[in-house]
């Protein structure tokens, strides 16, 4: 295989997993134009088309997508076994890629990434917050964050961080015109932030004490889909949020919130690191592990 053939092939498993030029011209560090004319080439020289492509969408076709799940396989085997390099050196290099909720890397990633970033410096991280649930392999991530949550059978997880609980927070201004709820179900008659997920679906707010559990559908007054906005509405006076407590302590401890329902909040649950389960893995991401784990 000449040199210029294992590029194009790596240039057309982009962009036909990601199902975009500009997305694997990002992730290869390279132009869209440059990816284009490497995939242009591949078909010419092949004779057969592998892309559909239009101003909205980039496709495989038939063969492009029987060709892309012979290369994939491969074309990782190749990446692993440049990657077993870094054992020959004293610390990993190259890239980890880490996609997670928003409220995680507050929460639990950034007193992770500090010592990582120290002690690994020649490790390139990159963070993308999605709070949805991603593919991280279709999706060319190393590994992915979530809260307590089931994951495909085929994926390993592990806890990261401190055990994280919930809470529901008001201004003081707010309580000063509205009695504190006593119950879960006292929350229905309150203003609430309510949370969206990228579902759709607005979030229930859970309740859970002495082995009885609730789960609230509130009337929000107000829907955000960010935590860190729902902290703000918050303290704003415009009723009660359901946050992570962890966020919510410096606003608890200047007095700018107050705590509601203590007795009625459901255990601490851990947020999840979760890796595609692969026999081999990057270098950047064992020492990733290792240091999370360290870190627990």
């Amino acid at each position: 295989m000449k040199r210029s053939d294992y590029g194009e092939l790596a240039a057309f498993a982009s962009v036909a997993r990601l199902r975009s030029f500009r997305r694997a011209a990002d992730e290869m560090g390279v132009s869209a134009s440059a990816l284009s004319h490497a995939v242009r080439g591949l078909e010419e020289r092949l004779g057969v088309r592998l892309l559909n492509r239009s101003t909205r969408s980039v496709m495989p076709t038939e063969a492009g997508a029987r060709l892309l799940d012979r290369l994939d396989p491969a074309l990782s085997d190749i990446a692993l076994a440049l990657d077993e390099l870094n054992a020959f050196r004293d610390t990993p290099r190259g890239a980890l890629r880490l996609n997670v909720p928003r409220i995680a890397m507050r929460a639990v990633l950034l007193p992770i990434l500090r010592v990582f970033r120290a002690r690994y410096p020649a490790v390139v991280v990159e963070v993308v917050a999605d709070d949805g649930l991603v593919d991280i392999v279709a999706e060319g991530f190393d590994a992915g964050i979530r809260f307590g949550e089931r994951l495909a059978a085929d994926r390993v997880a592990l806890p990261i961080g401190p055990p994280q609980r919930f809470i529901v927070v008001a201004s003081p201004a707010y309580l000063a015109t509205h009695p504190a709820p006593r119950t879960p179900e006292d929350v229905l008659g309150h203003d609430c932030v309510g949370q969206r997920f990228p579902s759709g679906v607005v979030y229930r707010w859970e309740f859970a004490r002495a082995g009885v559990s609730r789960a609230v559908e509130v009337k929000a007054s107000l829907i955000v889909n960010d935590h860190a906005m729902a902290l703000d509405a918050a303290q704003a006076g415009l009723g009660l949020a359901y946050v992570l407590a962890s966020l919510a302590t410096d606003a608890i401890e200047a007095g700018a919130l107050v705590p509601v329902l203590d007795d009625w909040m459901p255990p601490a649950e851990h947020f999840y690191l979760y890796t595609s389960g692969r026999r081999q893995m990057p270098a950047p991401l064992r020492a990733f592990i290792d240091l999370a784990r360290e870190l627990s």
